[in-house]
């Protein structure tokens, strides 16, 4: 089978999971510190906060954002379903933009046309979708025209660059960024994700609120009379200042964070020359357009998107797919649009059709790219789906 993603482990990456086993810490060791000032002067950010997955980065950053049942989160409805939850583990509601058809990121002038009518708006969660980020130049100056707080969906986009030329995840047109280091993404530590900032307090507030609400930090202690023992800090005090959760990362994963973090531009240069063999292979094939096509040289390369008038060439999706699969090759699709979902549709007041995003998702097939992925096999994908579209 030939998968449409996944992790590439060498010697270097199980040599030092093992190291990792025979230390005296397993989860908040020294290497959590070190893996998260390893991504900090890799993104160009002050902080870094490394927790448990994408999705409690995402949550977390909802929390700091303040969005509660008073207010609502805007973001994209192409993506994955934790983008969204995240305002609804803080009881905010959600309201989502359309895309832009060539890209699959949010438009925009949906995003503007939606803040002119709605006030209750207090976060903006733009998510840089297969790796191709948004203008973040103008999402910086709508977010200040309409006082937004900003946390980046980065899960497909650790390596990509903004038109600047600088990393995402440098914060520097948001107040977060959060990553992912699920097994098909730039790099993997298994389960696993982190959480950028250049802002101080919001860095000893997500250290507290990833540990149960923990504050260790003696110069933010309430009580500083009870952590005081004959004028002296007592080394095993420390307190629980609000509701937090239980959001670590291990040392375990970190070892394999710091690995695969040397490998980065290697496997990104790997995903940049199959995306090329792919545009060149597919790029006058009749019913078929490529996503993104003109924006690759600011991406991560996380998925390879392909837009196919199934309508026209008279076979569903599920058929193609399936087609494929008999022949080895495993396709996929990102995304259901959020709002399609039975929980959201359920929800009072429920989100209007989005014509482009629809359309979108009627069209979109992820095809393979991986850092293992041989040429022979790319050819082999490549032949097929023409012959299938032909």
């Amino acid at each position: 089978m030939i998968p449409y993603g996944k992790q590439h482990i060498d010697k270097a990456d199980i040599n030092a999971v093992s190291k990792a086993l025979k230390n005296e810490y397993l989860t908040q060791g020294s290497l959590v510190e070190k893996f998260e000032k390893l991504i900090s002067k890799y993104v160009g950010s002050k902080y870094a906060v490394a927790v448990s997955s994408c999705t409690a980065g995402l949550h977390l950053s909802a929390k700091v954002s303040g969005l509660n049942k008073k207010n609502q989160l805007l973001t994209s409805a192409n993506t994955f379903v934790s983008t969204a939850n995240s305002a609804l583990y803080c009881g905010s509601k959600v309201k989502f933009s359309d895309i832009e058809p060539n890209t699959g990121n949010m438009s925009i002038t949906d995003i503007e046309n939606i803040l002119k009518k709605n006030k209750r708006i207090k976060a903006l969660s733009p998510v840089h979708f297969a790796g191709v980020p948004l203008n973040m130049e103008k999402i910086y100056k709508i977010s200040k025209k309409y006082n937004l707080f900003v946390y980046e969906d980065a899960a497909h986009a650790l390596g990509s660059r903004y038109m600047d030329g600088s990393r995402v995840g440098n914060c520097k047109y948001s107040d977060l960024t959060v990553f992912s280091f699920h097994p098909i993404k730039s790099i993997t530590t298994g389960e696993g994700g982190v959480i950028t900032t250049n802002n101080k307090k919001i860095y000893e507030k997500l250290i507290r609120l990833r540990s149960h609400g923990i504050e260790k930090f003696k110069n933010n202690f309430v009580s500083k009379k009870n952590s005081l023992k004959n004028n002296k800090n007592s080394p095993w005090y420390f307190e629980m200042q609000e509701l937090g959760y239980h959001y670590r990362i291990t040392d375990i994963q970190c070892a394999l964070g710091i690995t695969q973090l040397k490998k980065i531009s290697k496997f990104i240069k790997k995903r940049k020359s199959i995306s090329k063999r792919y545009d060149l292979a597919f790029r006058n094939v009749p019913n078929c357009k490529i996503l993104q096509k003109n924006l690759k040289k600011w991406s991560s390369h996380h998925l390879y998107v392909l837009k196919i008038d199934f309508n026209k060439i008279n076979i569903s999706k599920s058929e193609f797919m399936n087609k494929l699969k008999k022949k080895g090759i495993i396709t996929q699709v990102h995304y259901i649009p959020v709002y399609l979902h039975p929980f959201y549709r359920s929800k009072k007041g429920s989100q209007k059709k989005l014509k482009n995003t629809e359309e979108y998702y009627e069209q979109a097939l992820s095809i393979p790219i991986y850092y293992d992925l041989k040429k022979k096999d790319q050819e082999y994908v490549i032949d097929n789906i023409k012959k299938m579209i032909k």
